[in-house]
């Protein structure tokens, strides 16, 4: 089956924002304006497309991304609607690793907000080149050039307006398109959703001038030919700004910035126009490089081998698992065998699926530059790689953060255990931010997540989806040990037991590195005096006594344990021998090595009244919080702090009544800091009395 559409005319992107700009909304609208749906999905109504699930309805919250693909102009563009939520941020962060492009949406009065600097910086991780729309241009208290400014300053981006408002607030009629030097109004009568083009405004003629010149003078920036034509004539040609301004962004070096109003309608054509004219096409942006082998590398084109990154997983009740795929190279057939490298093992395309949120369409066949659902890849997990067995590749994985709340979670009646395993895993399956633990001490289960919504939606899913009713713990942060001093010492591990015993001994040295360093372990045996097959079985031992951390029971992290000397019996020594004396020998050292516990800090953004400044303030310095900055936003003040992640369970409401409901608040995971002494007693005796540890 050939391609429908050419590569050069396919467009994959995303939209990101924080949490209630407008996501959502817009991608109704785009929706609509494509003629993929013939009737307005809308947040407040639950009548939304893209957020289909219940729990999705009920809140008027995205929690996962939805993909769904539409036609704009005869291009095919393969939208995902992506969470603003920091605690489904996994969502962004997969969805981010697959998009060629992405739609930055910024509330006209709220600005950049914690969330949209998060997101924002997840894609400059990805080299995503982006467009920004300014939604609500119709809200009291709009302000168009406010937050333009803001995403200069605050994110650092080379912001250029392709269009500024007429109007704003009640009065916001319409755009002033800069290339063209026209106004675009918007027919009140038909909601919006008709516009005619007509002269600029008298009253707007200088104010569009001026942006027009600054938009004119950074396209001449961006080439050198171009440059030396404006020194010359003072303006440039309408294909020549729309072609540097597309090799700009494409090369993100210009951001375009383009306003409207989502849920009245306005100005989502034109930041449609914009996705297909600015943001690139598969094949316009790098070729795919293997993440192993960098002179391994393969074009984004049909007639190459298979290539592509199973980037989210879904369990649907009537087809079984879905794998979303992003197809980098070559062509995918139904009933293709495909390896997937990064676990080595082969595996059968049943079907392939396009994704219209939860709906599908069947396909015989996708192409570079698609993405589709796969049904049969029973083995592939989120990350994977899967490509043609005769020319395997490794592509980048996707980082995810780790999970920083826990919960204990038991099923109502005991008949359940069973299917609350199975459910747990699946769900699992489907987010690497959510783990499943069983604590052999406690025998409880443990599930760890972003943070209390991210656990409460795990929860109420697995009533729905599974019909599993399941008793929860209260919260638990989910604290890490490590040591503060170095130090170094010997251990035996003897057995004898009759017959054949155990032997191993080991001199190993523990040091505390930095903040977010993680795990290194240092091979410096000389002289054969421990076998090196028996190596891999030391670093295995301390690897599994970190996994538990002697002093709380916490994993342990940023430590380098160094493996310096130590015997063997040429009999007696064997991998579990040298595995139970590392074990041993790291957690007897350990408690030498003044340990102490790591707790999450989060980033907390408090917007309120002025009048309730004082209870916002008192409400951080109370919850061991130390506020940042303080400033002022129209008629709002925003206080930024840095507050322990255990001090913020049921702020929500404390706030609430603190402001009579008119506050609200954000938080983002910051860092890993120490936890004071004092509190470090309370929490090592609690867990020690939770786990039985003598």
């Amino acid at each position: 089956m050939a391609r429908q559409f050419p590569l050069e005319h396919v467009r994959n992107i995303g939209i990101m924002a924080h949490i209630d700009a407008g996501k959502t909304t817009c991608s109704e609208r785009i929706l609509f304006f494509a003629g993929k749906t013939h009737k307005l999905g809308e947040v407040h109504d639950g009548t939304t497309v893209l957020d289909w699930m219940p729990q999705e309805r009920e809140r008027g919250i995205t929690i996962t991304s939805a993909a769904t693909s539409l036609e704009w102009a005869g291009h095919q563009i393969s939208l995902i609607d992506t969470p603003g939520h920091v605690d489904f941020t996994v969502e962004v962060e997969r969805s981010l690793r697959v998009l060629d492009g992405a739609i930055a949406l910024f509330c006209a009065v709220g600005g950049v907000e914690p969330q949209s600097e998060q997101v924002w910086h997840q894609s400059e991780k990805y080299n995503v080149p982006k467009l920004a729309f300014i939604n609500k241009m119709d809200r009291t208290g709009a302000d168009f050039f406010g937050v333009l400014e803001q995403i200069q300053k605050e994110l650092g981006a080379n912001a250029v307006p392709v269009v500024v408002p007429i109007g704003k607030e009640e009065q916001f009629k319409g755009i002033i398109d800069l290339i063209k030097m026209k106004a675009i109004v918007y027919d009140e009568e038909s909601e919006g959703r008709i516009y005619h083009e007509e002269a600029i405004p008298a009253d707007k003629l200088e104010k569009a001038k001026k942006w027009r010149a600054f938009l004119v003078e950074k396209c001449a920036e961006q080439c050198d030919t171009l440059l030396e034509k404006f020194v010359e004539t003072g303006d440039l040609t309408e294909a020549e700004m729309w072609d540097v301004l597309r090799r700009a962004t494409v090369a993100r070096r210009v951001v375009p910035v383009y306003c409207g109003a989502a849920f009245k309608n306005k100005g989502v054509q034109q930041l449609l126009d914009g996705v297909v004219k600015l943001l690139p096409a598969p094949n316009q942006i790098p070729s795919i490089i293997c993440s192993n082998d960098p002179n391994n590398t393969r074009a984004v084109a049909d007639d190459v081998p298979f290539s592509g990154l199973a980037f989210k997983i879904m369990a649907d009740k009537h087809i079984g698992k879905l794998t979303y795929v992003r197809i980098y190279s070559g062509t995918l057939h139904a009933g293709d065998n495909i390896l997937n490298s990064s676990r080595d093992k082969m595996q059968r395309v049943g079907r392939i699926l396009r994704m219209h949120a939860n709906r599908q369409e069947p396909l015989e066949e996708a192409h570079a530059g698609d993405i589709v659902a796969v049904v049969g890849l029973s083995e592939t997990k989120t990350g994977d790689t899967i490509c043609d067995s005769d020319n395997p590749i490794h592509l980048m994985p996707i980082e995810f953060p780790t999970p920083v709340v826990s919960i204990s979670i038991a099923p109502e009646s005991k008949g359940d255990n069973e299917r609350l395993g199975e459910a747990l895993h699946r769900l699992a399956d489907e987010d690497p931010t959510f783990t499943v633990a069983f604590d052999q001490e406690t025998s409880e289960t443990i599930i760890s997540g972003m943070g209390e919504l991210h656990l409460e939606i795990i929860v109420d899913r697995l009533k729905r989806e599974f019909n599993v009713t399941a008793k929860v713990g209260r919260p638990e942060v989910a604290y890490r040990e490590t040591a503060t001093n170095g130090v170094e010492g010997q251990y035996k591990h003897v057995k004898q037991s009759g017959g054949r015993g155990q032997f191993a001994d080991v001199c190993l040295r523990l040091e505390p590195t930095g903040s977010g360093t993680g795990f290194e372990f240092v091979n410096d045996v000389v002289g054969g005096h421990i076998p090196q097959n028996f190596i891999p079985s030391v670093e295995k031992g301390v690897v599994k006594a970190m996994h538990h951390g002697p002093f709380a029971g916490y994993p342990v992290v940023d430590m380098r344990v160094t493996l310096y000397d130590g015997s063997y019996h040429e009999v007696d020594s064997n991998d579990f021998a040298f595995q139970e004396a590392a074990r041993a020998g790291f957690k007897m050292l350990f408690l030498r090595a003044h340990p102490t516990l790591l707790e999450p800090v989060m980033s907390v953004e408090v917007v309120t009244p002025e009048e309730f400044m004082g209870p916002v303030s008192s409400s951080i310095c109370q919850r061991r919080g130390r506020i940042e900055t303080m400033e002022a936003k129209g008629d709002f003040r925003i206080v930024s702090g840095l507050v322990p992640l255990a001090e913020m369970f049921g702020y929500a409401n404390a706030l609430r009544t603190a402001t009579q409901g008119r506050a609200s608040f954000s938080m983002v995971f910051e860092h890993y800091e120490p936890v004071p002494f004092a509190i470090i007693e309370e929490i090592v005796k609690r867990r020690r009395e939770q786990n039985k540890i003598r």
